[in-house]
């Protein structure tokens, strides 16, 4: 008599989903149940949990692919993974040095790393092109914020285009803090091609540049490469990265710096 399979995890079970959504596109719920030997109920929290990452969009009686090109507004992504991110940006924040000169980009995770930097109350200088970054910053009395010029985007609350790029390029920074929607062996990606724009450039101007993510964003593809892993010097993130992303950033020689929630 053949052994019965043993059930899988639901660790297991979220990944053999992300997976089949890789090559189907769309998932069914009755599917997943039959597929996973699991009840419909079982299957519905697991697409609600990948869904609340931000791993996957929800659909009627499913869920599908997160879009490679659109994403929440700003407003909305900072109200998710936020134990996750508080951690990385206090962790993140450690890594300033008095004296630094730091440009930091738009997003969910570097608004978080803004305040925590701010409290820390070092002398600093940043440019940035992000509202609430600066706003952060403005608590810290010993931080000199510069804003870039150029086309304001309300649902990101920044400043993009050829005069936020060109304004970068007249800087030096020792580290750029920049975010991204995902981090692959292949590299970094994100949805939005003028925010892509802002990190390139970031990125070039500074001495080093430091990857703040949280764990949704491991193995996940967006529209456009930012840049590949051995351009980035450090990741912070509150969790390790799968084995396989592991070794391919240590073979690019990027440091993981892990901070715990």
């Amino acid at each position: 008599m053949a052994k019965r399979k043993p059930k899988l995890t639901q660790d297991d079970r979220h990944k053999e989903i992300l997976a089949l959504l890789r090559h189907e596109g769309t998932v069914r719920i009755a599917t997943l149940a039959k597929t996973f030997a699991v009840t419909t109920e079982t299957a519905r929290r697991d697409l609600d949990e990948l869904a609340v990452r931000g791993a996957i969009m929800r659909t009627y009686g499913g869920g599908a692919a997160r879009s490679l090109i659109d994403e929440p507004a700003l407003g909305d992504r900072v109200r998710t993974h936020a134990v996750e991110r508080a951690a990385i940006a206090r962790k993140a924040a450690g890594l300033v040095e008095s004296g630094d000169a730091l440009m930091i980009d738009g997003g969910s995770t570097t608004r978080a790393f803004a305040q925590a930097l701010a409290a820390r109350e070092l002398h600093v200088t940043v440019v940035t092109n992000c509202l609430p970054v600066a706003r952060a910053l403005a608590a810290n009395p010993n931080c000199r914020t510069l804003i870039c010029p150029g086309n304001y985007v309300a649902r990101e609350e920044g400043t993009y285009g050829a005069d936020a790029l060109e304004y970068l390029r007249r800087f030096k920074a020792n580290k750029a803090f920049i975010g991204a929607g995902g981090v692959t062996p292949q590299g970094v990606s994100d949805a939005d091609s003028q925010g892509c724009a802002i990190k390139r450039v970031m990125a070039e101007r500074a001495d080093e540049t430091i990857l703040l993510v949280d764990s949704s964003k491991y193995d996940q593809v967006q529209f456009e490469r930012v840049c590949a892993l051995p351009e980035v010097n450090a990741l912070v993130s509150e969790a390790a990265p799968p084995e396989r992303l592991a070794a391919s950033l240590k073979a690019a020689g990027v440091r993981v710096v892990i901070a715990a929630p």
